[in-house]
């Protein structure tokens, strides 16, 4: 424990707006004495000055308790809370005495790596804290065993956590189920240790996906937060401690079970990154500094992201080479850029129960294969998809009969016992270098046969007691997942893939490492659609969450809304149809091809701009928006998804434009019109409106009285 006999040594970062203090002791591990606001320049005596005014005692003080969390806190040092790493040797508890090692800053101040060893262990530790473009703060550990370590090492956990004001008494955290995704919840933050946990093998429908600390409950666009997200698809913990005599820690790591991560000697466990973000801007300053690191990553898309049409909701399993032709000829008329076939094309694929693992187009539905129809959508000047599920097998295929020991699962229980099944499909073991170089092998073919442009990447079931080798083998499963998304790619440069679990079960920052967008949910309700993308889109920008147009009764919900709902919520996400729209009508049709050039226009704005939210105090009324860098444009769904409060609705504020600017207002109504009851305001009437962004981001809008499920698009254009 460090004493104010012995001040440590620093170092700050800094970065757009957020500032990390570190504390480096002469003993132990470095102490993040802060993390949020940029307090401006530190100089020496200002940092010894926070390190006697953030001490809890003077020496010889007595209690009991850590001075200050250290960035793995462990019990010897007085931490009382969950530790932030427990370590098994020979069936007991290790915990490392760490000596200090290299400090090592990079240029620009951004970012900082700290080693720490115990010799006797055998143990080194490496920390990274990297502050990202937009302040967005990345945690990372490894731990490395020495080649001469006294014996192998279990790793139980290894978690990153920083701490956070004891103000911040209020926790927001996910749940959901398939189809409604992503729900958020807010109360009072519980005393003591807390872990909330997925072990679905996949971070799961109910994934806890973002967990934040505010000392207010959030709103869009005031107050401060503090949270977390793991970039890691599987297993999960999430972690607060709130002790009566520590900081608020707050924190996240990969969830392991007993056995699953054993380092023998010379080898190293990398913990998944942990994304910290502070925001004294409400949910959506947290938005935006996630948005921005997204935004700045080598591998995010640059080019405009396509029009889809998917054709799951178009034909299910019923797969006819003249039909789908025809569907793909209608789609390029409409103005669809990337057709992708869906589901059903491999062998015996008729249903839900047979053929996975099998990735052969079936020449009996298909007798001239794949390539006359792909030939025929590049034709057209459409990117050609596929769907595949590589990681799952259906026990009724040519694959699992041939290797029945390549199922993830204790093999003793082979052929598997109905009790595991789901949607009677099972897992791969796709950490079996066999079944790994089988798998790549059979999409690499296909993907140069036909010039797939992109891969619908399905994940349609929970991994139960996945077992590896004899050990639980979620994690290894997830790595050899990711290598091998990552091979396919860069054997096909400019191959975009999408993930997609059961909808939106694995959308998180750790999977995006390797895919290009994620499938925001199998729900087509474009009410219910409504939240699901605003709260995807907390963490992920639009143009990474494909959100579709479905037909006019969704499938997920029996549903029915029109079509301008339909389209004004796919607007704002990275849009497509999930419909036969050889159905529509010379109308509809019309109207599709209108949303298509609509969409062409304004996805820039949409897919570069800053996200913009409206706090509104009517529960039925959403405001969701995007506003071009420069503030030159915004364009905004104003939509409700119940009946609204009052006859005469709140005023609508559309924020984040240039206070000094005048804009044009308009709607834009070429996804339909919208329909409303007895209140139309004089601007509506008109046609237009123009006021400066001060006005509109201050007063707002008097909006009409929307009718459930309708939604109006406003595009505010500097004049």
């Amino acid at each position: 424990m460090t004493t104010l006999d012995t001040p440590p040594a620093w170092t700050v970062l800094r970065r757009d707006g957020v500032a990390v203090v570190l504390a480096h002791p002469a003993a132990g591990l470095a102490q993040v004495q802060h993390w949020g606001a940029d307090p401006g320049p530190l100089t020496a005596d200002d940092l010894a000055a926070l390190h006697a005014a953030a001490g809890r005692q003077t020496p010889p003080g007595t209690l009991d308790a850590a001075a200050q969390p250290a960035l793995l806190p462990q019990e010897p040092d007085g931490w009382a809370g969950r530790p932030g790493v427990l370590l098994v040797r020979d069936g007991v508890p290790l915990t490392p005495a760490w000596t200090p090692g290299a400090v090592t800053t990079d240029d620009e101040g951004h970012a900082v790596a700290v080693t720490a060893d115990d010799a006797a262990a055998g143990l080194t530790l490496r920390s990274r804290l990297e502050l990202a473009p937009g302040g967005l703060l990345g945690v990372t550990h490894h731990l490395a065993l020495a080649a001469d370590a006294p014996g192998p090492v279990e790793v139980a956990w290894l978690e990153a956590a920083l701490p956070v004001p004891t103000r911040a008494d209020l926790a927001t955290t996910f749940s959901g189920r398939w189809t409604r995704e992503k729900v958020p919840a807010t109360g009072p933050l519980p005393r003591g240790s807390l872990a909330r946990q997925s072990r679905r093998g996949r971070p799961g429908h109910d994934q806890p996906w973002l967990l934040a600390l505010s000392a207010q409950p959030p709103r869009d666009r005031d107050g401060e937060l503090w949270g977390v997200h793991l970039a890691w698809p599987a297993d999960v913990t999430y972690r607060t401690d709130r002790l009566p005599d520590q900081p608020t820690l707050l924190g996240a790591g990969e969830l392991l079970r007993p056995g699953e991560a054993v380092l023998e000697p010379g080898e190293t466990w990398a913990a998944p990154t942990a994304w910290f973000a502070w925001s004294d801007a409400g949910l959506d300053g947290l938005t935006a500094r996630f948005h921005t690191f997204l935004r700045s990553r080598p591998q995010h898309p640059r080019t405009p992201r396509p029009l889809v049409l998917n054709t799951w909701e178009a034909v299910y399993f019923d797969h006819d080479p003249a039909t789908l032709t025809r569907l793909a000829e209608r789609a390029a008329a409409i103005g669809v850029e990337r057709f992708v076939l869906d589901d059903g094309w491999f062998l015996a694929r008729r249903d839900d129960t047979r053929g996975l693992g099998d990735w052969q187009v079936d020449r009996a539905v298909w007798p001239d294969g794949l390539g006359p129809l792909a030939d025929r959508v590049h034709g057209l000047g459409m990117q050609f998809g596929l769907w595949f599920e590589p990681e799952m097998v259906s026990l009724d295929s040519d694959l699992a009969r041939a290797h029945p020991d390549w199922l993830l699962q204790d093999l003793a229980q082979v052929p598997a016992p109905d009790g595991l099944s789901f949607r009677t499909q099972y897992v791969l073991d796709l950490a079996r270098p066999e079944a790994r170089d089988h798998v790549l092998g059979q999409i690499d073919a296909l993907v140069t046969e036909l010039g797939i442009d992109f891969i619908k990447w399905d994940h349609n079931r929970d991994l139960v007691d996945a077992r590896h080798a004899g050990r639980p083998g979620v994690h290894a499963q997830t790595r050899a997942v990711l290598d091998l998304i990552a091979d396919l790619k860069a054997r096909h440069p400019g191959l975009e893939i999408e993930s997609c679990s059961s909808g939106g079960a694995r959308s998180d920052l750790g999977i995006l490492e390797v895919t290009d967008r994620v499938w925001a949910s199998d729900s087509n309700d474009a009410v219910e659609r409504q939240d699901i993308q605003r709260w995807t889109q907390l963490l992920l920008p639009p143009e990474l969450v494909g959100g579709h147009v479905g037909p006019p009764t969704a499938h997920s919900s029996g549903r029915t809304v029109d079509l301008s709902y339909r389209l004004a919520t796919s607007l704002m996400g990275s849009a497509g149809f999930e419909w036969d729209v050889l159905s529509c009508s010379d109308e509809e049709v019309a109207v599709l091809t209108r949303f298509a050039a609509l969409y062409k226009e304004l996805r820039d704005l949409v897919h570069t701009g800053t996200a913009v939210h409206a706090d509104v105090r009517d529960p039925a009324l959403r405001v969701t928006g995007a506003v071009a860098p420069d503030g030159s444009a915004g364009v905004w769904t104003v939509a409700t998804v119940a009946t609204l409060e009052d006859a005469r609705p709140e005023p609508v504020r559309l924020h984040g434009l240039r206070p000094d600017a005048r804009y044009r207002v308009r709607v834009r109504d070429e996804v339909g019109a919208a329909r409303w009851g007895w209140i139309t305001p004089p601007w509506l009437a008109a046609g237009e409106v123009v006021l400066t962004g001060r006005v509109l981001g201050t007063v707002g809008l008097q909006i009409p009285a929307l009718w459930p499920a309708q939604a109006l698009v406003l595009h505010a254009t500097a004049v």
